[in-house]
């Protein structure tokens, strides 16, 4: 690379970019009042795993399984999941949403259809793949 070419600075852009994301998504009228970005993600992947045990949901998450206790006790305690024991080993916590979120996960999904239109435009499908697979291996490396 030509040294007067200053390199991206890929930390500060994702950074930014993650936090006008969180903004933009707890925001949204209507959509996921007095829902964090983080249960927004609990419930999305309740919404496609239903009756996943904590464990389950804090690999996918890549949050510890204590976070994701935290996180599902406050989802109960607002109405959007039930947790319950499992059938076969009663120690063992599963979670499944509650009407009110699998409404919620409905809203949410047809908001970030909007969202991923608009992060989209402009860009070609091979632009988008690039950037996608560049997100895959950031999120993959051990850091």
């Amino acid at each position: 690379m030509n040294k007067d070419v200053k390199s991206p600075r890929f930390v500060f852009l994702v950074n930014q970019a993650h936090r006008k994301l969180q903004r933009w998504t707890e925001t949204r009228p209507g959509t996921w009042e007095g829902i964090s970005t983080a249960q927004v993600g609990l419930l999305f992947l309740l919404a496609s795993r239903n009756q996943a045990t904590i464990g389950e949901i804090a690999q996918a998450l890549q949050v510890a399984p204590a976070a994701t206790t935290n996180l599902s006790k406050r989802m109960e305690v607002s109405g959007l999941i039930e947790r319950f024991a499992d059938r076969d080993d009663g120690r063992v916590t599963r979670l499944r949403l509650t009407q009110s979120g699998e409404d919620a996960s409905a809203r949410g999904r047809e908001m970030l259809k909007e969202l991923n239109k608009r992060m989209s435009d402009g860009f070609s499908s091979e632009e988008l793949a690039t950037v996608a697979r560049w997100l895959s291996h950031v999120s993959d490396l051990e850091l």
